[in-house]
């Protein structure tokens, strides 16, 4: 099969010819595997019951092999990890190594972080303007840089938006059939909530029903800032003897190992004026194609309004599900554009934006996504709150939306289609 370019080969171009060892991580399907053997000279694949015995064997002998070296699935030799990091020390040149990782491995397992020898990176389903579906037209690593070119046509709508969210940004379902594509995932979720647990953490669930009522309430609170309390009600409606916090924390723990959870953090800023903020992440699963399969809602239903979110108020679930792609997009713009992704809101919900995406120099980006064609005042009054709070660093505000148009209202504020933004 012919290599889709990746936003993520960008920063691999850039940082591999000057950094020896380079971690990969995100959830399985998402194309780590196939991005790193566009690179290697030597492919150790550790799934492969003798590579892995052979490593576990001899690691030092493996890893002498012509470089660069793909280490994939990694976390099942953990001691991988530290033989990277003393070659590292060895003085190991740029380009040796690449490790692919579908999950942390277990607590334990490494004896050293490899914090200055062994930089990570994120990998996540296909954004956007991955899917070749529009010529995005609007670069948010620009607009960071203060460039204010706004423009643009898209031909995507809302039916367009609703079919992305249940094709999934994963590479080797998005091109299935319906039925299978819906297999798949629902397979997917099976594996990784049973069998991946037993494999890459070690842990036997006793209760694997719980667990998958467990992510399907976090799939309910996408996009919201719900309380731990509020999803373990959601998971365990009218159950007389509901899982313990600790046994859900750790069901929320687990789920993270395997990059399945991918929280917004909540923005905290120091220095500004901007006070009373809330610490609670804003909730999302690596993919809006899993959300929506756990709900079990697929795009005819969302454009019929089907499903609620738990957002404290009556809210549908396209709306929830659209503000998970967009952020997955924004997301994979952003780490590419060295900024990283957060969201604010205050204590009281008296003023939240949804993302905000901060450059390594501190200008920031505040964005607001909007299930919506077209866009008034109403819409853009915490974007102005930011402004007026937040000033000198706020380099430019946006509204992502369903509409067919990129331009900039007489206050300044972008507006563009999802379909448009790009890196």
């Amino acid at each position: 099969m012919l290599y889709t370019r990746r936003l993520i080969d960008d920063e691999l171009d850039a940082l591999m010819p000057e950094l020896p060892a380079i971690g990969v991580d995100g959830p399985k399907g998402v194309g780590k595997t196939a991005t790193g053997l566009q690179r290697a000279n030597t492919v150790l694949s550790l799934d492969d019951p003798v590579a892995l015995s052979v490593v576990r064997a001899d690691p030092s002998r493996a890893l002498g092999r012509p470089r660069p070296i793909l280490v994939d699935e990694w976390q099942r030799a953990p001691e991988v990890w530290d033989h990277v990091r003393r070659a590292v020390d060895a003085g190991a040149p740029a380009s040796s190594f690449l490790l692919t990782g579908s999950a942390t491995p277990a607590l334990g397992s490494i004896t050293h972080s490899g914090a200055g020898r062994i930089v990570s990176l994120r990998m996540r389903p296909m954004a956007l303007p991955e899917r070749d579906l529009a010529e995005p037209t609007v670069s948010l690593a620009a607009l960071l840089e203060g460039r204010r070119s706004v423009q643009g046509d898209c031909r995507l709508a809302l039916a367009d938006y609703a079919h992305e969210i249940e094709a999934s940004g994963f590479p080797g379902i998005r091109s299935m059939s319906p039925r299978a594509r819906r297999t798949q995932l629902d397979s997917y979720l099976t594996r990784a909530l049973s069998r991946d647990l037993t494999d890459e953490q070690g842990v036997t669930v006793r209760r694997p029903d719980s667990l998958r009522a467990w992510a399907t309430a976090y799939a309910t609170a996408t996009g919201s800032t719900a309380t731990w309390e509020t999803i373990r009600s959601a998971a365990s409606p009218g159950d007389a003897d509901p899982p313990s916090k600790a046994t859900t924390i750790r069901y929320r723990d687990w789920l993270t190992a395997l990059w399945l959870l991918d929280p917004v953090p909540a923005w905290l800023p120091y220095g500004t004026a901007l006070k009373g903020l809330t610490k609670g992440p804003k909730h999302h699963l690596a993919d809006p194609a899993l959300a929506a399969r756990l709900m079990k809602l697929g795009a005819y239903a969302l454009l019929d309004g089907e499903g609620r979110v738990l957002t404290g108020t009556p809210a549908s679930a396209l709306g929830a599900l659209f503000e998970s792609l967009a952020t997955l997009t924004v997301r994979v713009c952003a780490q590419a554009a060295e900024a990283t992704t957060s969201h604010l809101r205050t204590e009281r919900g008296e003023h939240e934006v949804d993302l905000i995406i901060e450059r390594h120099d501190g200008h920031v980006l505040g964005i607001e996504v909007k299930l919506a064609a077209s866009i008034d005042d109403k819409d853009v009054r915490h974007l102005h709150w930011l402004r007026g709070h937040h000033g000198p660093r706020v380099q430019d505000l946006i509204v992502v939306t369903t509409g067919p148009h990129a331009y900039r209202r007489p206050d300044g504020i972008a507006v563009v289609p999802l379909g448009l933004l790009g890196p």
